[in-house]
């Protein structure tokens, strides 16, 4: 055999380390593309989620002008003189005489099994309720 043939059947065998550092690197690369990834979600997610509460601060903002708008009419249909004033006009209607009023009675069980009537001006009445002995 001539140097040059043997030469030609030289056969190149793999190198071990060659293919451990492949892998590390790839591993490596894998891992960073990963956490990129990872963070650029996170981000994504944080954006999505700052608009949203935007959207909810609006529509709670205007939800208290409403609610003030409410409050505001609530009261003002719970006016006193308002009261009078549409039952005076469009209902006809006029204070009572003397006459016409009458005291209520209330039945007030007393000590001893006796019982007594008492009226409106004598004691406040008890405000509605169950009584508590």
């Amino acid at each position: 055999m001539t140097p040059a043939d043997q030469s030609a059947r030289l056969v190149r065998e793999r190198d071990p380390r060659l293919w451990r550092a492949m892998g590390t690197t790839l591993l490596v690369t894998a891992c960073l593309v990963g956490a990129v990834l990872g963070i650029v979600g996170l981000k994504v997610t944080q954006v999505r989620l700052s608009y949203r509460l935007d959207q909810l601060r609006l529509v709670r903002s205007e939800l208290e002008g409403v609610n003030r708008q409410l409050r505001v009419e609530h009261a003002t249909l719970r006016a006193l003189a308002r009261i009078e004033s549409k039952a005076r006009g469009e209902l006809g209607m006029l204070s009572p005489s003397r006459s016409q009023v009458r005291l209520a009675r209330e039945y007030v069980p007393g000590g001893g099994g006796t019982a007594s009537l008492r009226t409106a001006w004598e004691e406040p009445l008890a405000p509605p309720g169950p009584r508590v002995r």
